[in-house]
C-alpha cells in the first residue's frame, strides 16, 4: 500500500463524504492507502479483459473518455508499475494523445461484464512513438489492426469497485463456450433419435406362429 489516498479521494471528495455522512466508513482505507503496484490479482483481471476505458483531461480541464479494445489481454503488464497497450489506427481525431501531451494524468476504468467486476486505476500515461521493439511486445499476433504507437500507463493507485448496477453481458466467444456442451448434447440426442426413427420405419419380420394360427 502507498500513502496515495489524495489521488483516490481528493480533499473535495473528503469534504463531500463528511457532509454526507460517509467519511467514517473510509477512514481506515484512507489511512492505509491504496495499492500502487500491479499485483497477481490485478494482472489476472487484466489478462481476461478485451475492453477498457481510458480517461484523460486537456490542459484546459476538459475531460475525455476513449474506449480501448482488442483480444483478451490486449493490455500488457510490463512490470509491477507499468501497463501498456498498442494504439491502433482509428478515426484520426487524436484527442487522447493531444491531452496526454499537455497533461499526463490518466485513469483506466476496467470492467468485466461477465463476472460483474470493475477496477479503477489512477496514474499517468505517455505516448511512445517510433519504437518497433515496444510495439512488438504489445501487439497481439493475428489481430487485424495497424498499430501506430504505444501508450504506457504508470500505476499510482487502484481500487476494486462494487458490482452494484453492473448488468452481466457476454461476448460471442463466451456464449459459444458456455453453449458448446449443450449443442454437443443436442447433436448426440438428435443422432440417437434419428437411429430410433430409422429402426422404427423398417418393416417388421413375419411372426411364424401368427401366420400358422391365421391359416384355415
Amino acid at each position: 500500500m502507498s500513502q496515495n489516498s489524495d489521488i483516490v479521494f481528493t480533499p473535495a471528495a473528503r469534504r463531500a463524504q463528511a457532509a454526507r455522512g460517509s467519511a467514517r466508513a473510509y477512514e481506515k482505507r484512507i489511512a492505509a492507502g491504496f495499492p500502487d503496484r500491479v499485483t497477481d490479482e490485478l494482472a489476472a483481471f487484466i489478462a481476461e479483459l478485451d475492453t477498457a476505458f481510458l480517461a484523460t483531461v486537456s490542459a484546459a480541464g476538459a475531460p475525455y473518455i476513449q474506449h480501448r479494445g482488442g483480444p483478451k489481454g490486449f493490455i500488457k503488464v510490463l512490470d509491477d508499475k507499468t501497463l501498456g497497450f498498442a494504439d491502433y489506427a482509428g478515426n484520426r481525431q487524436y484527442i487522447t494523445i493531444s491531452n496526454l501531451a499537455d497533461n499526463d494524468r490518466a485513469y483506466l476504468f476496467l470492467l468485466d461484464f461477465a463476472r460483474r467486476r470493475r477496477i479503477k486505476v489512477w496514474g499517468r500515461a505517455r505516448v511512445v512513438e517510433d519504437d518497433p521493439a515496444l510495439l512488438t511486445t504489445l501487439v497481439d499476433p493475428g489481430y487485424r489492426a495497424r498499430p501506430e504507437r504505444a501508450i504506457l500507463f504508470a500505476v499510482e493507485a487502484w481500487d476494486v469497485n462494487c458490482s452494484q448496477h453492473i448488468t452481466a453481458r457476454f461476448t460471442e466467444d463466451e456464449v459459444a463456450q458456455a453453449t458448446s456442451p449443450l449443442l454437443q448434447r443436442i447433436a448426440s440426442l438428435e443422432a440417437v433419435n434419428a437411429q430410433l426413427r430409422a429402426a422404427a420405419s423398417q418393416p417388421r419380420p413375419a411372426d411364424p406362429v401368427s401366420e400358422l394360427s391365421a391359416r384355415p
